[in-house]
């Protein structure tokens, strides 16, 4: 297993689809997972400190889990088949629970749990993407967001 972390949530066009962006921590692989818009919402809310007036789902989860006194070890995914992303809340009791990667992924940012995925999924969807074309990249996106339609008037 490898550990990730959450690059954000983006949208793909022309299809508008949500993905969330994961990074390979010790490595130069992307993996890209395509999810719903609610999971994509929840994702965003989580990584901009967004508190809602009431908890949404992951939320409760969360509030549930430290009701318990139950805290999430580890959230794996561990495997896609079909296009279909796989994975596992695993807690501190050693149990585990199959999960959606977007739901684990939502609580896992709430809960400040720490996100793993396997090696053979990282080899059949991950993007390598080597340090000097992710240099290019973030120049590039900062580019974006500097540039005005303005610009483009000759």
């Amino acid at each position: 297993m490898r550990e990730v972390d959450v690059m954000g949530v983006r949208v793909e066009m022309p299809s508008n689809q949500p993905l969330v962006l994961l990074r390979e921590v010790a490595g130069e692989r992307y993996l890209p997972i395509w999810i719903g818009a609610v999971e994509a919402t929840a994702i965003a809310f989580a990584q901009q400190g967004v508190v809602p007036p009431r908890p949404l789902t992951h939320d409760l989860l969360k509030d549930v889990l430290v009701a318990l006194g139950t805290e999430l070890a580890e959230v794996r995914i561990t495997d896609v088949r079909d296009g279909v992303f796989y994975a596992t809340l695993v807690f501190d009791s050693g149990v585990e629970v199959s999960a959606r990667p977007s739901d684990s992924i939502a609580l896992a940012l709430r809960t400040g749990t720490r996100i793993v995925c396997a090696e053979d999924v990282l080899d059949e969807a991950g993007l390598s993407v080597p340090a000097e074309q992710e240099d290019e990249i973030e120049r590039f996106r900062e580019f974006l967001d500097e540039i005005t339609p303005e610009d483009f008037q000759a």
